[in-house]
């Protein structure tokens, strides 16, 4: 094979994941291109630019927004978010990182990747970088009052809003200050994303000049997966882009690494936090993370090290020091930081606790450094190291796909290797590292040697101290609105003028209808005819067993469904709990150290949850089942079978203490939701009136549930009478779910499933219970109501919501209104909320397992000009004149979310679930018709038909102050302002 345009320097099989390194470097100039080959039809592709920021103003973040508001050939205002309603993509999205950027999408349909390409590749190396959309997308002033210059000055902007709702989160403030000392030298200690008291200073003019210097080829690298050839996409990237550039001088530009301190660091910073009530006896809010910049060299084997250190350390509850910050006083959970951060130049480890209590630090350091010289000391056991390398080995072999595309999860995994200069085929074939490091943990004081030489002789560590400031919010608002005044006095009147234009210029433009068929585009008529589902083949005889092939890579799946009985209202709400401990508590006589130990041995875990749906016809008439899963490789499938049983058969509700502390780190992980997921949480709020599904999800996964779980948490740290009888209960849960029917699901390699089915057979055998003749199965009474709420929390932005009940997925207006989500998002939503309002996301969509039809927003500087914008996106709809090509657009994104391909495994397990709960193959591919078939009338009626303003419910998370200033604005009889 010849390559005009590149060299071909490198070709790498891999064959544990069945494909082929191809490493290539443009002749002119010197861009690199990593071809990863392979049988698979979703191809993938990602351009990445090193883009190392100097400051804190966000440059690189703005500019990847900027990018993509048009470019030379494509001069459109919006291309990115038009192609993502004229494309079958399965991704598009780009991301800033702390020292790279880049743009990745894939798609299943070859027109469609190549309409991609070309308008990705002109985005990034071509962009207009307009002044209005860097005003829009980055940040500006404007009167509060557009065309009053005597109403006060406001900083307005997309990012400048989205880091807004970044950095709300206190482990926002705690990275940013780890890093800030951890690098006092290197570009990681500026926030890449952008300090929101920083990005106003930066200039049109330094964007655009960041942008000549770093979006250059010679800086720059394209990686691509798939089955397309690598000379046929090089083709593209030469006539397209490299062929107008040669070879610049410097590039690519590489961050040095950081000088090395002298001596460990202690600080102390703070973070804005909510005064605490009168009432509060302690404060226990602050966070306490040690970090180490790791003395490595830039060999796969020293990453492998460092990872296997990680995770002996951090695992499980078996792990030392895990074990260690589960386990103490010191502190309410372990920090969200702890692990092994490879994405930088250095690799930095972390570990620390939250909710602790201010001037705790040297305790807290006292026992990290304390438990890691007794595990160098006396070392741990070599089954527990080799636990690791298994995991790791199961981790890299594993095909994903159900959250990214499998291919972008590859490209993802090698992007740090790319960007140092490190080797792409190293990274991804790590089994001759792990056949090394296997001999060598066989020595009993290896282990000790690396902790010694990784952290306790190194003196890069930084203890960082984050403790709650109840004034440092007010402060910081306090001196904006000062800057903003001061500011405003400097303005003579042809200042003022300039803004009131600039803002009026801008909203012309956001109102302007570009001409779409600039654009590339795919149509209905490129949709493919079918729509692939997997099918189960025959299994075992003397289980109800359900097995599906797929390609798994050596890897099986097996899950245990128990039908949910008929349960009361104090034990539903247990279900999230016991889920919860059911894996992490011990069982077989263990206790839940060695339990988590045996589950790393054979198993990539074991995870349990529980399924609700409505019937496709009657959405108060529910079915539940709880899942017990786990996931091994081939040779491990008997073991993973016998560690499911007594995990089922055998769990022990007497471990009271680790039980509260699996509490406590549930409530820490549901508390960093509320800001990094509130259109979620809101979303839930606003439907939970309209079906039982959907009052469910908010009763135990939505704000209600969280504040359930605050109470609950509260409870079983101050008294044992009621920790002791929390275990009780859950064990009353646990004898209602073995009690229940119960069936088996089997996803493996099509030529192991006959094998492997009798394995788990034999396993199995004789534990199926002897289900009650008068088992009742699981109901929730079907109440609907109206929500009007209002959720405070510690927050610089607002997530609004507002909801309208609909119909089951088996209605046939069901089609009609998914698509009506994407054709008011596309047409209405998109403009108003992001472009004008200057919020980070918005939309509306249909969730026909709720029965409800949901409008959101994201990281939003408004509230009742949101709300309003939802109502008006209606009015829209009705009144204005519509193109065909909009709602083949919107048709367009649905069918391309119901063709996404998942990982073999994930595919298989939805297939089985679907069908389970009445959605078979023929009954989905049924629905996928009745999408393609939806028409602008169809929108039309379904709109008038359900979504009257007399039926919409509304939640809105905000703080205490914007609530209570904006609920007076909704002008509703009934308002509940609800803390969270």
């Amino acid at each position: 094979m010849t390559y005009p345009s590149f060299k071909l320097l490198d070709e790498y099989p891999v064959a544990a994941l069945n494909l082929t390194v191809q490493a290539f470097v443009h002749k002119v100039t010197g861009a690199e291109h990593y071809h990863l080959r392979c049988d698979n039809p979703e191809n993938v592709f990602m351009v990445g630019l090193r883009t190392a920021p100097t400051d804190s103003t966000g440059v690189a973040h703005v500019l990847e927004h900027t990018a993509l508001c048009g470019s030379r050939n494509f001069p459109v205002r919006d291309p990115f978010f038009m192609m993502l309603r004229r494309s079958l993509n399965t991704f598009m999205n780009a991301f800033t990182s702390s020292d790279w950027t880049a743009y990745p999408f894939a798609s299943q349909n070859r027109k469609d990747f190549f309409n991609l390409l070309d308008v990705y590749l002109d985005a990034v190396f071509f962009p207009r970088l307009d002044e209005l959309d860097f005003a829009q997308e980055g940040h500006r002033l404007e009167f509060v009052d557009p065309g009053d210059d005597n109403s006060p000055l406001t900083v307005k902007g997309v990012v400048y809003n989205e880091m807004q709702g970044a950095m709300t989160a206190p482990t926002s403030f705690l990275w940013q200050g780890l890093s800030r000392h951890l690098f006092p030298s290197a570009t990681y200690r500026f926030n890449s994303g952008g300090d929101p008291e920083i990005i106003p200073s930066l200039t049109h003019a330094r964007l655009k000049e960041f942008h000549r210097l770093n979006y250059h080829p010679s800086n720059a690298f394209f990686l691509t997966y798939g089955d397309l050839p690598a000379v046929e996409l090089q083709e593209v990237f030469e006539e397209r882009v490299l062929r107008e550039f040669r070879a610049e001088p410097g590039a690519p530009f590489l961050v040095a690494p950081e000088v090395r301190l002298k001596a460990p660091l202690a600080v102390r910073e703070s973070y804005p936090a909510e005064a605490l009530p009168e009432t509060a006896t302690e404060d226990r809010r602050t966070h306490l993370v040690m970090g180490w910049l790791l003395e490595t060299d830039s060999s796969l084997e020293s990453l492998i090290e460092a990872h296997l250190l990680a995770e002996v350390l951090l695992d499980n509850s078996s792990s030392p020091l895990l074990d260690a910050l589960e386990t103490t006083s010191l502190g309410r959970a372990p920090s969200p930081l702890c692990g092994l951060d490879d994405d930088h130049k250095e690799l930095i480890f972390c570990c620390g606790l939250e909710g602790c209590e201010a001037g705790t630090a040297a305790e807290i350091e006292d026992l990290i450094i304390a438990t890691l010289n007794r595990v160098a000391d006396e070392g741990l056991p070599f089954e527990q190291i080799e636990a690791v390398l298994h995991q790791l080995e199961l981790q890299r072999r594993e095909i994903g796909g159900d959250l990214y595309p499998y291919g972008l999860q590859l490209l993802l995994a090698v992007f740090p290797a790319v960007v140092h200069k490190g080797s792409v085929s190293d990274r991804l074939d790590i089994d001759p590292v792990l056949a090394k490091l296997r001999q060598k943990i066989k020595d009993p004081d290896y282990l000790g040697r690396l902790i010694h030489r990784m952290l306790l002789d190194n003196r890069h560590r930084v203890r960082l101290e984050m403790v709650p400031d109840s004034e440092l919010g007010p402060r910081r608002e306090q001196a904006l609105k000062a800057r903003l005044q001061a500011r405003l006095r400097a303005l003579d009147d042809k200042q003022r003028q300039a803004i009131i234009d600039r803002a009026k210029t801008l909203n012309q433009r956001q109102l302007e209808a570009d001409d779409p068929e600039i654009l590339p585009k795919v149509g209905l008529q490129d949709v493919q005819d079918k729509l692939p589902i997997p099918s189960p083949k025959a299994a075992a005889e003397k289980l109800p067993l359900t097995c599906f092939p797929a390609g798994t890579n050596g890897l099986v799946y097996q899950q245990v469904i128990s039908e949910l009985p008929e349960l009361d209202d104090e034990v539903l709400d247990l279900l999230p709990d016991y889920s919860a401990c059911l894996s992490e508590l011990g069982c077989n006589g263990l206790d839940y150290r060695q339990t988590q130990a045996w589950q790393a041995r054979v198993s990539g875990g074991i995870g349990a949850y529980y399924k609700v749906r409505g019937a496709i016809d009657d959405n108060s008439r529910v079915k539940g089942h709880f899942v017990l899963s786990g996931r091994a490789l081939k040779r491990n499938h008997s073991a993973l079978t016998e560690l499911l049983r007594k995990t089922l058969e055998t769990i022990r509700f007497d471990e009271t203490e680790h039980i509260r502390e699996i509490m406590a780190q549930s409530l820490a992980h549901q508390e960093q939701q509320v800001t990094a997921s509130g259109h979620l949480l809101a979303m839930r709020a606003a439907a939970s009136g309209c079906g039982p599904v959907a009052a469910l999800a908010h009763r135990v996964h939505g704000l209600e549930g969280l504040q359930k779980l605050k109470k609950l948490y509260l409870k079983l740290s101050r008294d044992e009478a009621a920790l002791a009888d929390f275990s009780r209960r859950l064990q009353v849960v646990h004898e209602k779910i073995v009690a229940a029917p119960r069936q088996f699901l089997l996803v493996a390699e099509d030529e192991q499933t006959e094998a492997l089915s009798r394995e788990l057979e034999a396993g199995w055998q004789g534990s199926l219970p002897e289900v009650d003749p008068a088992f009742k199965g699981f109901s929730l009474s079907s109440e609907t109501h109206q929500v009007r709420q209002i959720w405070v929390t510690d927050t610089q932005v607002n997530f609004c919501a507002k909801a309208y009940p609909t119909v089951t997925i088996g209605h046939p207006d069901a089609a009609p209104l998914s698509v009506l989500g994407g054709f008011l998002r596309n047409g209405y939503l998109h403009r108003a909320i992001r472009e004008e309002g200057g919020a980070y996301g918005g939309g509306a969509g249909h969730d026909p397992g709720d029965s409800a039809f949901r409008f959101y927003s994201y990281r939003d500087p408004r509230f009742k000009g949101t709300l309003d914008d939802f109502d008006r996106s209606l009015e829209w709809l009705q009144s204005n004149k519509h193109e065909a090509r909009q709602v083949e657009e919107a048709i367009l994104g649905v069918v391309s979310q119901i063709d996404k391909p998942g990982s073999p495994a994930g595919r298989a397990k939805q297939a089985f679930f679907d069908a389970l709960y009445g959605r078979d193959a023929e009954f989905r591919r049924t629905y996928r018709r009745q999408v393609l078939a939806v028409t602008l009338a169809d929108l039309q009626r379904v709109a008038m038909t359900y979504l009257k303003p007399e039926n919409a419910s509304i939640a809105v998370l905000s703080d205490a102050a914007t609530a209570g200033r904006e609920a007076a604005k909704l002008e509703l009889e009934i308002i509940e302002l609800i803390n969270v």
